[in-house]
């Protein structure tokens, strides 16, 4: 680059976005690279505050902020999402379905240490719908040396920074447990709130028994349910330590890996998870889920629906970022509630 007053530019090229910024009514680029500077153009140049401007002197060593960006793109980049279009040197991705976004967070930090460049990201293992933007890159300066940038293509050379899972269409079972709904003692308000979370995904319930509290009949019901053909199975309540709660022990007697009986959330502390076969979930939901606004089976679910397996690990580093506020007006998912995994 070769930095010029902006009286003497007339003929020369722009090496970079010109932007105007108008509080409250637009932050964009009034000329962009490569642009061929005008005499008409000075006024608004200098109305801009560019009484000097870079022009572009070719120099094969260094790369543009433009062509840095596409390489940073080019790292990220995987199935399921595109580029925008390239603005004031950033480059941003945007999702081309509903999915679940996953973030390998070493290589993002080692990107991001690198110096003079910058990745910046949604958190992972959070819903993300067709057309949302989930990242954004460039460089820092205008130029950058061209070796450096690849040099740092190598963080990425066995895969991208970024993954997007669909969500896929499930087969739902939910299993209602405990002598009060049983016995017609009390209305089962937990049943519908079950249905509407899995109304967010595409999922169609095909299975739904109500069994008193023996563990047996439970244990009976989630596997009639996965011979019925269900791939998800959620069993409502009997989750606390009281004598009379079974839903783990039927859980246990499945067969299924049990993954976690707990997790450091709140709500959602006696959660169960677990794997029968290796692939269908069979859940255990506490109480909590009935009447809290957001719970541990909201962190969930988006992986469930994207088959995506969730680990002992994954869950006990939910501590961090794993207590509800249960703020009067909820914006889940846009707060820190999960962000820990």
């Amino acid at each position: 680059m070769k930095l010029i007053k902006t009286e003497d530019a007339v003929g020369q090229v722009l090496c970079h976005d010109i932007t105007q910024i108008i509080k409250g009514v637009t932050k964009d680029a009034v000329f962009r690279k490569g642009h061929i500077i005008t005499e008409e153009d000075i006024p608004v140049l200098l109305s801009v505050g560019k009484d000097h401007i870079y022009i572009w002197e070719k120099d094969d060593t260094i790369l543009h902020e433009n062509e840095a960006a596409q390489i940073l793109y080019e790292m990220c980049k995987n199935d399921h999402m595109h580029p925008s279009d390239v603005k004031e040197g950033k480059i941003e991705l945007i999702a081309d379905c509903n999915g679940l976004l996953k973030v390998d967070k070493e290589k993002l930090k080692k990107v991001n240490s690198f110096g003079e460049m910058m990745i910046a990201s949604r958190h992972g293992n959070t819903p993300v719908k067709a057309g949302d933007k989930f990242a954004g890159t460039r460089i820092i300066p205008l130029v950058i040396k061209k070796d450096k940038m690849e040099r740092v293509k190598a963080i990425c050379a066995d895969a991208p920074i970024f993954t997007l899972k669909p969500f896929h269409k499930k087969k739902a079972a939910i299993i209602t447990t405990g002598n009060e709904v049983y016995h017609g003692r009390i209305e089962d308000t937990f049943t519908p709130v079950i249905r509407e979370k899995l109304a967010e995904y595409d999922t169609e319930v095909i299975f739904h028994e109500t069994f008193d509290d023996d563990n047996q009949k439970i244990t009976d019901g989630c596997l009639a349910a996965i011979e019925a053909g269900a791939d998800l199975v959620i069993c409502t309540g009997g989750m606390s330590v009281d004598p009379d709660d079974k839903t783990p022990l039927a859980i246990k007697n499945t067969g299924a890996e049990i993954i976690s009986y707990g997790a450091p959330v709140l709500p959602g502390a006696m959660f169960l998870i677990s794997y029968y076969n290796g692939n269908v979930p069979i859940l255990g939901l506490p109480g909590c889920v009935m009447y809290a606004k957001r719970t541990i089976f909201d962190l969930v679910l988006p992986r469930i629906m994207a088959d995506d397996k969730v680990t002992a690990e994954e869950l006990a580093a939910l501590g961090e970022g794993g207590l509800c506020l249960n703020c009067d007006h909820c914006i889940y998912p846009n707060c820190g509630f999960g962000k820990g995994w």
